[in-house]
């Protein structure tokens, strides 16, 4: 148990928090600078999955690897400033301590597991299952839907007129 009545541990269990996210934020500005150096322009297609629970259809998109690295680098940044918001409301409205420990931890090892973090930072190649596009993984685990790549499902979505999105 950590004594968090201790005003010098809790200052200290405070700097860990704040440096953990400097950290991945370091990570993330990095390897938004290697997309952005290597600026691969290969194009890519896929069917994304509509959203869960929505009528909608399948959306073909055609979009480069340069576009889609830094749309999942956004999404990564989105999802460590909504942490970092919850935790201060937790932290300094309810005034909860726990949650500072663990997010000091937890995000930096799903920061360093990331596909982008392993391309770009760790140097592993993008093939397998580290092939984009990458499975999107939903709330609580659960998949959001599985991304389609094959030429029969990408042409039928073209076609269903809810294809076609660019992204540039």
């Amino acid at each position: 148990m950590v004594p968090f009545d201790n005003p010098n541990v809790l200052n200290l269990v405070r700097a860990l928090y704040v440096t953990s996210n400097l950290i991945i934020a370091g990570i993330y500005l990095y390897v938004q600078q290697q997309i952005n150096k290597k600026k691969d322009m290969t194009v890519i297609k896929y069917v994304e999955p509509p959203p869960m629970g929505s009528q909608e259809e399948p959306k073909s998109v055609t979009t480069t690897i340069h576009a889609y690295d830094l749309q999942q680098l956004r999404t990564l940044f989105r999802g460590q400033l909504m942490g970092i918001g919850m935790v201060s409301v937790m932290h300094l409205y309810f005034k909860f301590t726990n949650p500072l420990l663990v997010q000091s931890v937890i995000p930096l090892k799903g920061a360093f597991e990331s596909n982008l973090v392993k391309i770009h930072v760790l140097g592993q190649a993008a093939s397998g299952d580290m092939k984009r596009p990458w499975k999107a993984a939903g709330m609580f685990g659960m998949g959001g839907g599985e991304i389609k790549t094959d030429k029969k499902s990408i042409e039928e979505a073209e076609r269903s007129g809810r294809g076609g999105a660019k992204e540039e």
